[in-house]
């Protein structure tokens, strides 16, 4: 399926407002990967800082939540250190109300013990108040029967749980020679489709497999779903980020998808991304979508023109 989704209109990301900025205007270091939960009139950002492969704490080194009144100027209220983890990398983070009085915090990062990603959660009675010593196994390589897990997407349609990720898919002839590095996601041995995960509370999955496969042409290598809104007339749509080859592991950019049920997901940019900027690698990802007072919120990651990467936000009205 390729056509124009007419409820969303296509944006340029240099028109959006600079959210966070990384710590220094060099290739490799990004701040982005952001999870924005909208509850209460109160905005919550979960993201990443990312330094480059071989700097001091390389790689995903620190995440963290913060807090803002009006979806711009937001605060850290918590933080966590790679090292807290024992790990090499994390990656992104998700904050959900727990259906109670607190809040439940996924968080991705890869296992020291197999060098594989993981997905944990967290509970905490408030989100300044999560302690890493709690935290608990939700999906594994092992458990779902694949050679990673990582970047989860929840959402919450009546009594279930519906958790998107995007999994490294198991081929025949993958060894623990592609997890050397930490990182199967950039070693062109596996492909990235997004699967789902599903639960009645929030702790205990089924796995499901794959709901968004890649596709052939420039989205063939990676199909990660990064955030799904529900439409006033029914249905769901879906951002994803797709690459080529793990050569743009780093520099996806972003497409549409659609669906009914969140189980089946048809692809409407096979042909072409729905959005790029324009400059460097063209990367527009992680597209976060909430649908707020008549407008489109998009929260995205970007790569500069130095090859920095930033988190913007842009406000466009809803057709």
């Amino acid at each position: 399926m390729n056509r124009v989704y007419a409820p969303l209109p296509t944006f340029d990301p240099m028109a959006g407002d600079v959210i966070l900025s990384p710590e220094k205007h060099e290739a490799g270091y990004w701040v982005g990967c952001a999870g924005v939960l909208y509850d209460g009139g109160r905005f919550w950002l979960t993201y990443r800082q990312r330094r480059p492969r071989g700097a001091q704490a390389e790689r995903g080194w620190r995440c963290a939540v913060a807090a803002s009144d009006d979806g711009v100027d937001f605060t850290d209220v918590w933080s966590v250190h790679k090292d807290e983890l024992r790990s090499s990398s994390m990656e992104r983070f998700c904050l959900l109300p727990d259906g109670g009085s607190g809040f439940r915090l996924y968080l991705s990062y890869v296992d020291p013990v197999d060098n594989r990603w993981r997905i944990d959660v967290l509970n905490a009675a408030d989100p300044a108040k999560f302690d890493i010593a709690t935290g608990r196994p939700v999906l594994s390589a092992a458990s779902t029967g694949t050679e990673g897990v990582k970047d989860p997407y929840v959402v919450q349609v009546g009594p279930v749980t519906y958790m998107f990720v995007s999994y490294a898919a198991a081929l025949d002839g993958v060894g623990a020679a592609a997890h050397a590095t930490g990182d199967i996601y950039n070693v062109g041995a596996t492909t990235h489709p997004t699967g789902l995960a599903t639960s009645l509370d929030g702790e205990s999955f089924d796995w499901h497999g794959q709901v968004l496969g890649v596709g052939e042409g420039w989205n063939r290598y990676q199909a990660r779903l990064n955030s799904v809104v529900p439409m006033p007339n029914g249905g769901y749509v879906g951002f994803y980020d797709g690459s080529a080859s793990h050569e743009e592991n780093y520099e996806e950019r972003c497409g549409i998808a659609v669906s009914a049920d969140l189980f089946t997901w048809h692809r409407l940019s096979d042909d072409r991304p729905w959005v790029t900027s324009g400059q460097a690698s063209g990367s527009v990802r992680y597209v976060d979508a909430h649908l707020i007072d008549g407008q489109w919120w998009l929260y995205y990651e970007m790569t500069r023109a130095d090859l920095a990467h930033e988190l913007r936000l842009i406000r466009i009205p809803a057709a």
